[in-house]
């Protein structure tokens, strides 16, 4: 078998054991120790090194730089290290291949040969093997991580089990996170934190649970929860999809004591070690032999299944064989020797040591670890495990009830000092913690900050989130897609992705940078008593200076689109490709916008400095950076700008030219789109819908008909040369005549019928872009301009909000994007593709009345026809934002609703 290849997949997780936004994760640091070396930015190599990233179980994200050749012992024992990890071998690193699966990396290759791109592969680390009893497992930092892993395993519908057990585990969890039980505080708490697929449905029954475990110990409820999950049958279980020999789909899994074989998430079979003689797989199959084994009346002593290729067959075997090495073997495997000449079968063995000799270490050395304590945050739903020896105490701050609550994150540049505490320790569950660097000051302020410039700051940070998800769209899933059929001619590949890779990288770098600054002006490190980082402007001025750098990969852009539109016409693969991917879930706009999204962030850029600017005095500190970032950016962009209008255009006429059937060559050159609209043109039969597109030399009028595709159907070609427009002549409201020399006419006759059926169409079509402007203009009967398209691109933006429906009671939190005229709806920022979507041509936007019954801050009302939503923001300056930019795009004057007469278009006919 080849390697096993990383996936180009990048997730951009960064989070923290509750949820909150950023996380410097599980603090190993001894004094003098630093790991600012490892936070730079993106995944650069130097020399032969490699820069790995790392999620923990607690979502905290690290880099550790290693050497190529090495084998991954060296990143294992790097993670383990830092982690302070005595009962290491329970835990391994797993990453993602090319067919998304999780896969375990080897410690016996290097990391290059298992990962096609190690430095853009988010490696995991999870628990590997699972012991049936808890008790086995002899550190409470161990059981933490365990304990975590549940967590996981709960949310990722692996660890099934009853509503109700369920609930108890989650109980359990949050008297972990949090302490005893408040009403406030726990549901605050289950409000921003998802521990259950269903737990709208149980979070009373979780809050009647979480009452009775008063006085429990965080680590007493790690205990519990082990307890709890030993004894559900799909404790440790990790499906691998097979077909038994008639043919029946089932999955396998392996476990401490032997094989298992499920149908659906039913256990039928287990086979123990010790009746089993031997596992081997030969391609696709996957063979077990017994001693001695009863099937029916017969016996046999072979097993066969038959799973989907030979690398999965093969990723199963090796994890059979570690299993059954680590929990059955009393001494670690011997290396296989490797022959001379040639080979026969997998050299593949078991690395680390087995369960009987961790046990037997843990007991000889676990008393000489650097001793931790964990701490819980009333209230704050804050915990943090903290290498220390002693702790100052003071109040407990309050927060906003709208942000998210998380745990403090230590700047890794800092160093901690070791604090004396006089008397007693405090309780846990009484007092948080202070992490002192040389002062005594407050763990968090009072409130999250509540000044202007901040939420200008944190709109730079959001819609960055959103900018580099649609950057992934290209460099991540786009060219999954096309390597995966060899679709694309290596010409076109070089200058596609050497031409945004370079791009991806540098913003990649700039969003963790202001995801640091944004999370030190929070309060969610000290820095902010001096008032040191309660600022942007040298952030923003120091990487709009290093993105001057990039305007020659910009420049480009024109180049990569028309090479791109060329290829695709040209190789009917690469179409297939290019139009399959179009229909995912993750390419949410059609495919070209996000080429133009890394020019189109220059404007944004632009106009959030300038806001910012607006608002600084010429004496605030922050002004003088804004000022220099701006006028960085600014220059940008001057030398970009006619670029981007060229390039708009000519991604609106490849995406009509996609969209259309019956017109060739829409890209012709200096052809300009000018506005696409629904009218009602008059015929023998009366008023019929028909969409039209307004160019810079002709007028296209189409028909939008049942087809697979969705596409409309040109029916009329009008050049404008010469075109006359008379006054109304028919008597009709709103109408106007035009007179054209020339009229290019469809061969197919129109007819009532082909209207009356398109009408229903849009019920009948799932081809999800749909909600392209097209499509929203022919059923909301209403009109875009180009100018109104640039105007929506300038006011693109993300964040979250509380979103109610007319009739519902509770308010739902969700991450809003704004683009293209449309709002996108996701669980979280993290989230790689919408769960909806609100085409937004024709709403209108304004404050609830007094009979919406809405008594809240900052919630704006979005309604059309019947149809009624209401949002809410966590402050006025995103509540204005918000407003600012859905009217942008349902309420512009330069685009009007067309006015239908109550009677519809039949009755204005009259015959």
């Amino acid at each position: 078998m080849g390697d096993i290849e990383g996936s180009y997949r990048v997730l951009q997780t960064p989070g923290t054991r509750l949820g909150a936004q950023f996380n410097a994760g599980i603090s190993t640091l001894e004094p003098g120790q630093s790991l600012s070396g490892n936070m730079i930015g993106g995944s650069k190599s130097h020399g032969r090194g490699l820069q790995i990233r790392v999620e923990g179980l607690d979502d905290s994200q690290e880099f550790f730089d290693i050497d190529v050749s090495f084998f991954s012992t060296g990143l294992l024992s790097e993670v383990f290290l830092r982690g302070n990890l005595i009962e290491s071998d329970y835990f391994g690193l797993e990453f993602q291949n090319m067919q998304m699966n999780w896969v375990w990396l080897e410690a016996t290759k290097p990391v290059a040969k298992q990962v096609r791109r190690p430095a853009n592969t988010l490696f995991r680390l999870s628990v590997k093997f699972f012991p049936p009893d808890p008790g086995q497992l002899q550190e409470e930092y161990t059981r933490y991580l365990f304990s975590l892993q549940m967590k996981r395993d709960l949310m990722e519908g692996r660890l099934i089990c009853t509503e109700n057990t369920g609930a108890l585990l989650a109980s359990h969890l949050v008297q972990s996170e949090i302490g005893d039980y408040d009403d406030v505080a726990d549901r605050d708490f289950l409000r921003m934190n998802k521990l259950l697929p269903y737990q709208e449905r149980v979070q009373e029954k979780i809050m009647e649970l979480h009452r009775r475990h008063l006085g429990q110990t965080p680590a007493e409820s790690d205990f519990q929860i082990l307890e709890i999950a030993r004894k559900l049958e799909m404790y440790g279980v990790r499906f691998h999809p097979a077909a038994d020999r008639e043919g029946t789909k089932i999955n396998l899994a392996v476990s401490h004591m032997g094989l298992q074989v499920f149908q659906g998430n039913t256990k039928i079979n287990t086979f123990n070690w010790s009746k089993i003689r031997k596992l081997s797989f030969k391609r696709k199959r996957f063979l077990i032999k017994f001693n001695i084994h009863c099937e029916g009346d017969r016996f046999t002593d072979t097993l066969e299944f038959m799973m989907a290729s030979r690398d999965q067959c093969k990723i199963f075997w090796k994890i059979c064989v570690e299993y059954h090495s680590f929990f059955r073997l009393f001494d670690q495997p011997q290396p296989k020797s490797k022959a001379i000449i040639f080979t026969r079968g997998s050299s593949f063995r078991y690395s680390g040591r087995t369960q009987k000799q961790l046990v037997e270490y843990v007991r000889e050395n676990g008393a000489k670890r650097t001793p931790y304590q964990r701490y819980v945050f009333p209230y704050t739903a804050c915990a943090l495990f903290i290498r220390k020896t002693s702790y100052s105490v003071v109040d407990s701050p309050q927060l906003s009830p709208f942000q998210p609550k998380g745990p403090l994150c230590l700047s890794p540049s800092f160093q901690m000092s070791t604090l004396s505490l006089p008397g007693p320790a405090p309780s846990p569950l009484q007092s948080p913690i202070l992490i002192s660097f040389g002062t005594f000051v407050p763990l968090l302020p009072q409130r999250y900050p509540t000044d202007k410039a901040y939420f200008i700051a944190k709109e730079i940070l959001t819609t960055e989130r959103t900018y580099l998800k649609d950057l992934e769209v290209i460099t991540v899933w786009f060219r999954s897609a096309v390597i995966k059929e060899n679709a694309m001619p290596e010409g076109l590949m070089t200058l596609l992705f050497s031409n945004i890779d370079p791009i991806y990288e540098f913003h990649r770098g700039f969003l963790k940078e202001l995801d640091q600054r944004l999370a030190l002006w929070e309060g969610r490190s000290n820095a902010h008593a001096k008032g040191d980082y309660q600022r942007i402007g040298d952030v923003m001025m120091r990487n709009m200076c290093a993105l001057k750098e990039f305007t020659s990969y910009l420049q480009k852009h024109d180049e990569v689109l028309t090479e791109l539109e060329k290829a695709t016409k040209r190789l009917k693969k690469l179409e297939t490709v290019y139009k399959e991917f179009e229909l995912q879930k993750v390419c949410y706009l059609p495919l070209n916008t996000f080429l133009l999204k890394p020019i189109q962030r220059l404007m944004h850029y632009k106009l959030i400095l300038e806001r910012l600017c607006k608002h600084y005095s010429p004496t605030h500190r922050d002004h003088d950076d804004c000022k220099e970032a701006l006028k960085e950016v600014a220059e940008i962009a001057t030398q970009l700008q006619s670029s981007l209008i060229r390039l708009e255009n000519f991604q609106k006429l490849t995406e009509l030219q996609r969209d259309l059937i019956g017109i060739e060559n829409l890209t012709a050159p200096g052809r300009e789109f000018i506005r696409e609209g629904c009218l009602y043109k008059l015929t023998k039969k009366g008023l019929q819908q028909r969409m039209f597109f307004l160019f810079s030399d002709m007028l296209l009028y189409t028909s939008k008909g049942v087809t697979a595709t969705n596409q409309f159907k040109v029916h009329g070609q009008l050049p404008l040369h010469g075109m006359i427009e008379s006054e109304n002549e028919w008597s009709v409201p709103h109408c106007f005549t035009i007179y054209s020399i020339k009229v290019k006419v469809s061969l197919e006759q129109e007819s009532e019928d082909d209207m009356n059926s398109s009408r229903t169409s849009l019920d009948k079509q799932t081809h999800h872009r749909a909600n392209t402007t097209m499509h929203v203009c022919w059923h909301r009967n209403t009109s875009v301009s180009m100018s109104d398209h640039s105007l929506a691109v300038e006011n693109q933006l993300s964040g979250y909000l509380l979103r109610k429906f007319k009739n519902s009671n509770g308010w739902q939190k969700l991450w809003v994007v704004f683009t293209n005229f449309c709002l996108f709806f996701y669980k979280t920022h993290q989230d790689d593709f919408p769960l909806a979507s609100l085409p937004l041509l024709g709403y209108t936007v304004s404050t609830p009345e007094e009979s919406d019954s809405i008594h809240k801050e900052y919630v704006f009302k979005l309604q059309f026809k019947s149809h009624v939503y209401f949002f809410r923001a966590e402050s006025e300056y995103t509540f204005e934002r918000w407003m600012e930019v859905i009217k942008s795009a349902a309420s512009t004057t330069g685009r009007m609703s067309l006015l239908i007469p109550k009677g519809g278009p039949m009755e204005i006919n009259g015959n």
